[in-house]
C-alpha cells in the first residue's frame, strides 16, 4: 500500500494537484483535524520498502451511518478535496461509491444547517472516485493481482519451504492453514509454488469419498520415495454439503488413516506482513499513477473505477460491475453452483485451478523431450517439474538432456519419470543443467540423439541461445528430417531480453534480489547521510532489471543501453542530486546496467559523481554481480514456470496429433516451431520465423520493449520534470463475463 501512497502524492504533485494525506482510513475523514493534512514529495520519502500503511488504516463504523458521511464530506469541502483515491477491499470501495453517490445531498444538507456556503458548494460540487485493491486475498473480480497478494505468497513460500527441509527430515506430514477469507487464490498458488500433495479451497469443494482419495496419494507418494507431505488448506475450506474442513479435521483424518506422523501449522497474520516484494511495489507504483491520470480525465458522468492489471496491461473497471461480481461469487457459491464460482472468479484463478488439476491426475504415447538453454533462471527447475509431469499426464514419455544443447549432441538424455521431479519447484538454478552451446555446428548428432531415443516433440526452456537453438533446427529442417517435429521455446532468463514474450521465467526472482540489495543499501546510506550509491545491474545490453528495479528501488536515476545518455545527462543527475541534498533526503541510488555504455563505465561515473559531489556528498560504488542469477525463485516464477511450461506440453500434445500421419510425426510448417510467451493479455505461441523482424541480435535484444514507457514514471517518481505518454493508460472497460477466445 505504501508504493502505491508514495506514487499517487508525487504524481499528485507532478501534475500540479494539492495531496492529502487521510490518516486512519475513513474514521481520520469522519473525524477531520490532524487527521486530513497535506503531503509534501519529502513525506512519502523511504516507504517503498515498508510493509503495512504508513497512514493507517481503520475499520470504521461511523462512516456507515448517514451523519458519519456527512462529517466527512463537511471536512473534506472545507479543504476543497474533490478527488479520492481509496486503496482497500471491496467493502472501504463500495463505501467510497456510496459516498459518492450521496454527495449532492450531503453538501445540501451542509449548506440547509449553514456549515457550508453556497459557493463552497458550488466549487465542490463534484467528487471523484478511483479505487485500487489493496488486499492479501486477491478476492476482488476484474483484478489478476491485487496490492500485497504478492508478498502475502512469499511470506507463505519462505515458511513453506523452511518447514519441508524440517519434514524431510523426520518423514513428516505437514497441514498447513492459510489466510483468505472465503478465497482460496493464497492457497492455491502457493500450493502449485511448493508442490503441495493435496489443497482443500473453499471455491472447489473436494468431491464425497475425498478423505480415501486424500489418504491413497500421500501413501502413494511416501511409496514413491517421498519423505514428506504437504496439505494446504485455505481457512474458509468447506466440503459438498458446506460443512468447514478445518486443518485440524485433516489432521486427525491423516493419523487415524495412515498413522504418519503430523503437524499443523498456522500461518496467520506473518502473512500480512514484512516487506512488500518487487512485484507488489511496481503494481502498485504503476496503479498509483494510473488512478491520478484516471481521476485528472474523470467527470461527473464517467463511474467509479479501480485501476488494476490485467496481464501486464493497466485497465480501468467500473468499480460497482467489480463489486457486484465478487459479490455474485459469494452467492454462487452459497448455492453451491461452485464452477460459477470459480468461472467469476476470473481467469487467472481459473488457469492456476487448471493447472493444478492437470498436476494432480495422471491418465498416444510419444516421446517427449525437455532441456535448458542458455544461463540458469530460478524457476526453471518448476517448469520442467512441471513439463515432466503434465507431459506423463497426457500419456508421453518423458526425456530429460543434461546441459543443454551439448548434452544432447554427447547423448546425455534419459527417460524422466513423476517422481524424479519431485521438491524440484522451490529449487534454485538449474538441476538438469544448462549451456549456451548452440546447435548449427552439432546438427549431424543432435538428429543422430533424436533418431535413437525416437524424440517426437522438443521443449526447450532457457535464455537467447534458447532462441537461436530453435531457430537454426527449425532452419535445419529442409536438410534433416529429424528436426521435423514440434518445437517450442519458454523464454527463462533474467536479463528478460527474448522477443516475443513481455516476461520470462527468472527476472521476478533477479528483481527482489537488486531490490532487498538496494533497500539495505539505502539503508547504509541513510544511516550515513550525503551519501550516493552507483549500482550496476547484469542483463547484457537490456535494461530490464536496471529500469523495473529502479522502479521498484527508488533510484534517482537509471543508465540503460536501450536510452543513449551523454555527459550533459550525468551533469543533469550530479546537480539533481545536489538538490536533493539540501532537502530531508540525503542519500541517493543510481543504477547503471551493465553494457549500458561502454566509455560511461560503472567506475567512470563513481568518479565523475564523486569529483562533482566533493563537499556535497561522498560516493559509494556496488556491482551486484551473478547473486542476481541464483537463490530460491519467487512465488511469482515458480507459478509462472509451472504454468507456461503445462501450457507447453498441451500445445506439443495438440502438434504431435495434428501431424502424426502414417505411423510418424512429421511437422516442418512454421507453426510448429514456436515461442511461447506472455504478450499483454494473453500467452500466444509466435513462430520463431516471424519473431526474427523483432530482434536486435547484435545486442540480443528485442527491438521494441514494452518496460520502457516505465522509465518516464519512475523519473517522475524521483522528481524529474520530464513528459508522460499516456496513450497507454487505461481505458474504461466492462468486466467481462464471457470467456475470452483461447489464442492458439
Amino acid at each position: 500500500m505504501n508504493a502505491a501512497v508514495r506514487a499517487v502524492v508525487r504524481m499528485g504533485i507532478y501534475v500540479g494537484a494539492k495531496v492529502y494525506f487521510v490518516h486512519e482510513g475513513y474514521q481520520g475523514m469522519v473525524d477531520g483535524g490532524d487527521n486530513i493534512e497535506e503531503a509534501s514529495w519529502e513525506s512519502v520519502s523511504s516507504m517503498l520498502q515498508v510493509g503495512g500503511t504508513v497512514i493507517g488504516s481503520a475499520r470504521c463504523k461511523e462512516f456507515r451511518s448517514h451523519e458519519g458521511r456527512l462529517k466527512a464530506a463537511h471536512h473534506l469541502v472545507q479543504r476543497d478535496i474533490t478527488n479520492l483515491c481509496v486503496i482497500g477491499g471491496d467493502g472501504s470501495l463500495t463505501g467510497a461509491n456510496l459516498f459518492r453517490e450521496e454527495w449532492s445531498g450531503l453538501l445540501e444538507e451542509l449548506v440547509q444547517q449553514g456549515l457550508i456556503d453556497e459557493e463552497a458548494a458550488q466549487n465542490n460540487s463534484e467528487l471523484h472516485i478511483v479505487g485500487m485493491v489493496g488486499s492479501i486475498d486477491n478476492d476482488f473480480c476484474g483484478t489478476d493481482m491485487t496490492i500485497g497478494t504478492d508478498s502475502a505468497l512469499h511470506r507463505i513460500i519462505e515458511v513453506v519451504d523452511a518447514i519441508m527441509t524440517t519434514a524431510q527430515s523426520h518423514q513428516r506430514t505437514f497441514v498447513l492453514e492459510v489466510m483468505g477469507r472465503h478465497c482460496g487464490y493464497l492457497a492455491l498458488v502457493s500450493a502449485l509454488a511448493c508442490g503441495a500433495d493435496w489443497v482443500l479451497i473453499p471455491e472447489m469443494p473436494p468431491e464425497d469419498g475425498w478423505e480415501e482419495q486424500m489418504c491413497q496419494k500421500l501413501s502413494e507418494s511416501r511409496s514413491r520415495g517421498s519423505r514428506l507431505n504437504i496439505i494446504i488448506v485455505a481457512e474458509g475450506a468447506i466440503d459438498r454439503q458446506g460443512k468447514a474442513i478445518t486443518v485440524n479435521n485433516v489432521k486427525d483424518l491423516v493419523v487415524s488413516c495412515l498413522g504418519f506422523d503430523t503437524r499443523v501449522t498456522i500461518l496467520g497474520h506473518v502473512q500480512r506482513g514484512g516487506t512488500p516484494s518487487a512485484f507488489d511495489r511496481i503494481l502498485a507504483s504503476r496503479m498509483g499513477v494510473e488512478a491520478v491520470l484516471a481521476l485528472l480525465e474523470a467527470s461527473a458522468s464517467t463511474p467509479a473505477c479501480v485501476v488494476s492489471l490485467c496481464g501486464n496491461q493497466a485497465v480501468r473497471l467500473p468499480l460497482m460491475e467489480c463489486v457486484q461480481m465478487t459479490q455474485d461469487v459469494q452467492k454462487a457459491m452459497d448455492e453451491k453452483n461452485f464452477e460459477e464460482a470459480v468461472r467469476l472468479r476470473g481467469r487467472s484463478f481459473e488457469n492456476n485451478l487448471n493447472t493444478y488439476k492437470l498436476l494432480s491426475y495422471r491418465k498416444s504415447s510419444f516421446n517427449v523431450a525437455v532441456l535448458n538453454v542458455g544461463a540458469p533462471a530460478a524457476g526453471m527447475n518448476a517448469a520442467v517439474r512441471s513439463a515432466v509431469r503434465v507431459g506423463i499426464t497426457e500419456g508421453h514419455k518423458m526425456f530429460a538432456v543434461n546441459d543443454g544443447f551439448e548434452g544432447f549432441y554427447k547423448g546425455q538424455i534419459k527417460e524422466i519419470k513423476w517422481g524424479d521431479v519431485g521438491g524440484w519447484t522451490g529449487q534454485g538454478g538449474s538441476i538438469l543443467g544448462t549451456k549456451r552451446t548452440l546447435p548449427a555446428k552439432h546438427l549431424d548428432k543432435i538428429a543422430e540423439q533424436i533418431r535413437i531415443h525416437n524424440i517426437n516433440a522438443l521443449l526447450v526452456i532457457g535464455g537467447f541461445e534458447a532462441f537461436l537453438g530453435v531457430m537454426e533446427l527449425s532452419a535445419a529442417r529442409e536438410k534433416y528430417n529429424e528436426f521435423c517435429v514440434p518445437m517450442v521455446m519458454v523464454p527463462a532468463t533474467v536479463s528478460n531480453n527474448i522477443p516475443g514474450s513481455d516476461l520470462s521465467i527468472g527476472a521476478d526472482t533477479a528483481l527482489n534480489a537488486i531490490t532487498d540489495t538496494c533497500d539495505r543499501i539505502k539503508q547504509s546510506a541513510s544511516g550515513t547521510k550525503r551519501r550516493v550509491f552507483i549500482i550496476e545491474t547484469m542483463g547484457g545490453y537490456c535494461g530490464y532489471l536496471a529500469s523495473v528495479g529502479g522502479l521498484a528501488a527508488g533510484a534517482d536515476a537509471v543508465y540503460i543501453y536501450e536510452e543513449p545518455f551523454d555527459i550533459r545527462d550525468l551533469q543533469s543527475n550530479v546537480e539533481h542530486l545536489t538538490e536533493k541534498m539540501k532537502t530531508g533526503i540525503q542519500r541517493g541510488l543510481v543504477l547503471r546496467n551493465e553494457n549500458s555504455n561502454e566509455n560511461f563505465t560503472t567506475d567512470f561515473i563513481y568518479q565523475l559523481y564523486s569529483e562533482e559531489g566533493k563537499g556535497v556528498f561522498d560516493c559509494r560504488k556496488n556491482v551486484l554481480g551473478h547473486m542476481q542469477q541464483g537463490g530460491a525463485p519467487s512465488p511469482f516464477d515458480r507459478n509462472f514456470g509451472t504454468k507456461i511450461a503445462a501450457k507447453a506440453i498441451q500445445w506439443i500434445s495438440r502438434k504431435l496429433k495434428e501431424s502424426y500421419k502414417e505411423g510418424r510425426v512429421f511437422a516442418n510448417t512454421e507453426d510448429t516451431a514456436c515461442l511461447l510467451g506472455m504478450r499483454r493479455r494473453a500467452m500466444v505461441f509466435q513462430p520463431v520465423v516471424q519473431l526474427k523482424d523483432q530482434t536486435d541480435f547484435v545486442h540480443r535484444i528485442p527491438k521494441e520493449q514494452w518496460w520502457l514507457k516505465l522509465r518516464p514514471l519512475m523519473k517522475i517518481l524521483a522528481k524529474y520534470k520530464t513528459s508522460y505518454d499516456v496513450s497507454d493508460s487505461g481505458q474504461l472497460e466492462h468486466v467481462t463475463r464471457v470467456r475470452p477466445k483461447k489464442v492458439d
